[in-house]
Parts: structure tokens; C-alpha cells; sequence
């Protein structure tokens, strides 16, 4: 017994916290883990392919959701889910291409789970939708660990991030079925070893392609359109 926090062993206070803590944390995950399964199971009865997009504040989701919605609304029936700590600007200008979408405010949450997407999708049309893309909140750590019963999960990355990011954020770029490098007009500009970027991508994740692409000039999109189009169902 420990004189100084009764711990058993000669246990911090930390680390009896930590030891209490971790089991409420696996609790949560197996929680969201059987949401998430609930999820799948109503998306593909609706025959609808969810698309899970993970980024940093400010790499572009938005963007290139825009550039998505113009390039396949005419022949593929798309819906959104956004969401973000807090507001509705982003859901608003989806809203605006005439596309169904939800807003989830997290209230300062740092991701989506697998409960919030529950709720989101009870407020579609899903008979009437073909597509599914979720755009989680800002963040290249919290979101992956949270199953939102997508189909694929997908990673952006701007170009003034830097390529360094896999090396600090690995456990993202291990899980997403494809890596999409937006804001590449500014690659001239700006110090991006691209080669190198794509080899730390692969020495985590040899299965994921890396995307290049612009949303604001069009370079790229069209192999982004090309790898979508290859997973609807």
C-alpha cells in the first residue's frame, strides 16, 4: 500500500487514475462500436456509400465537397453531414447548392461519434440519397479513433501543412483508405516535398493512394471523381 495515495504496489495518483480511466474509455469505444454497426447496417439498407472525411481546421473539406456536389449532382444523389464544434456557415453553403444536409454541433467535442451520426442521419432523405459524406470535425487526432459506420474513410491534408505531418500524425494516415493532398496551386510556393510526403504515407499505409489536387483551379479533381466513382455501389 502506497503511505502517500493508498494506492496498492506504490501506484501514483496518475496512475491509479489512468488505470480507472482506461476502462471507462473502452466503454465508450465498444458503445460507439455498436452504433457504428447500426449506422452500416441502415446505410446499406439504403444502398447509401458513407464517406468519412478526416482533415485539420482549414485544409479544404468544404471546398472540395463543393467541387464534388457541382461535378456529380446531375447523376448521383449526394447528402452531407457536417460537422464542427460549433455554427452552421459550413452546412449553410452546402445547403445552398440545393443538397440535404445536417448540421452536428459537438459544443466543443473535438470529433464526431458514432451516437451524433445516429441522429443526423433519422434527419435525411435516405430513400432518396446514393451518397454519404460526413465531414468530421477539424481535427488529425480525435476523429479516427471513432467508427461513425462509414465505408471509407478519407484523409486531407493542404499543402501549407507541410509534408511532415505522417511523422506526427501517424495513426490517421494508417486508417484512411485514401489520402487526398489539397491546395496544390500553392505547391510552387511553398517548401512540400510531395514525393516525400507520399513515401511516409506508404510506409504507413502501403494500400492508400495519395491524391493531388486543387479545388480552386479543377487540377486534380477528376482523379479524386475517378476514385469515388469506383466505390458507390
Amino acid at each position: 500500500m502506497c503511505d502517500t495515495c493508498g494506492c496498492e504496489h506504490g501506484e501514483t495518483a496518475h496512475e491509479a487514475a489512468e488505470s480507472r480511466r482506461i476502462p471507462v474509455i473502452q466503454k465508450l469505444l465498444s458503445a460507439n462500436d455498436q452504433a457504428a454497426l447500426e449506422n452500416r447496417q441502415h446505410l446499406k439498407a439504403h444502398g447509401i456509400t458513407a464517406f468519412n472525411l478526416m482533415s485539420s481546421p482549414g485544409a479544404g473539406k468544404t471546398t472540395l465537397l463543393l467541387a464534388t456536389i457541382a461535378a456529380l449532382r446531375e447523376q448521383t444523389r449526394l447528402g452531407v453531414i457536417e460537422g464542427d464544434t460549433a455554427s452552421q456557415v459550413d452546412a449553410e453553403i452546402i445547403a445552398a447548392t440545393g443538397t440535404p444536409v445536417v448540421q452536428i454541433n459537438t459544443g466543443g467535442g473535438c470529433h464526431l461519434d458514432a451516437p451524433m451520426v445516429h441522429s443526423a442521419l433519422h434527419a435525411l432523405p435516405l430513400d432518396a440519397l446514393d451518397v454519404l459524406f460526413i465531414e468530421n470535425v477539424g481535427n488529425l487526432i480525435c476523429p479516427v479513433a471513432f467508427d461513425l459506420g462509414q465505408n471509407y474513410k478519407v484523409a486531407l491534408l493542404s499543402v501549407p501543412e507541410g509534408h511532415d505531418k505522417p511523422y506526427k500524425y501517424p495513426a490517421i494516415f494508417e486508417a484512411v483508405d485514401v489520402v487526398v493532398v489539397t491546395k496544390a496551386d500553392l505547391m510552387p510556393y511553398l517548401d512540400f516535398d510531395l514525393e516525400k510526403f507520399r513515401a511516409l504515407v506508404h510506409g504507413l499505409n502501403d494500400t492508400a493512394p495519395v491524391l493531388t489536387l486543387s479545388a480552386k483551379t479543377g487540377e486534380g479533381v477528376a482523379d479524386w471523381l475517378a476514385w469515388l466513382g469506383e466505390r458507390f455501389v
